[in-house]
């Protein structure tokens, strides 16, 4: 059996756009001498903020609730412990302002975000790809000619590590609370989300 030549290559897309969601975690803590009343105190907590979670520009995608005593030193504190974590997605960047100042008005515990991510990414995903496919057959092309001869058919195509959708994250200070916190200043401007897609192709080589 005749053995046809092979080129391997690798090749690498890209593709960049503006984010257009936005993903934040929030964290509530409050103490109390029983888990009942450190529940209690924690939902007067959550409620203060649930007005800006039930908004339509706003998804809530995870919820954790943690109740435990207090330990320090080995030792029952004698106090209980309630918290609740949440992750949540602005889908309206236009109302991403508003939505911050009535969460952090709430005073949470903690606050990180956010991390700029795109409502179509398998759209942003599948551009990448063919800029892959597109740039390892440009050098399969060139190392053909070098070669003397032309480029034959795809054989094999995989996909090698490296793929992703690195998020651009900017983290957002808690500001002080109350009920109009200003959080114009903080410059949370949606930035690009590269996706980044590399593949190893085996092409026949026509001689």
């Amino acid at each position: 059996m005749t053995h046809i030549p092979e080129i391997v290559t690798e090749g690498t897309g890209h593709h960049e756009e503006i984010a257009d969601r936005a993903e934040f975690e929030l964290g509530f803590s409050a103490k109390g001498r029983t888990r009942a009343a450190a529940v209690t105190a924690l939902g007067k907590l959550v409620a203060a903020a649930q007005p800006a979670l039930d908004s339509p520009a706003v998804a809530v995608t995870h919820r954790r609730l943690w109740v435990h005593d207090e330990w320090r030193r080995g030792s029952r504190t004698g106090t209980c412990r309630a918290e609740e974590h949440l992750t949540l997605r602005v889908t309206a960047l236009d109302r991403l302002e508003s939505v911050l100042g009535s969460l952090l008005a709430a005073e949470p515990a903690s606050f990180s975000g956010p991390s700029w991510t795109l409502e179509d990414s398998d759209a942003a995903l599948a551009a990448a790809q063919r800029e892959a496919v597109r740039d390892a057959r440009r050098r399969a092309e060139g190392y053909a000619a070098a070669l003397g001869g032309r480029l034959g058919a795809l054989r094999r195509l995989s996909e090698s590590d490296g793929r992703g959708a690195p998020m651009m994250a900017m983290r957002a200070a808690v500001a002080e609370g109350g009920p109009d916190v200003d959080v114009h200043d903080l410059e949370l401007e949606p930035e690009p989300v590269r996706v980044t897609v590399r593949c190893t192709t085996t092409w026949a080589l026509e001689t």
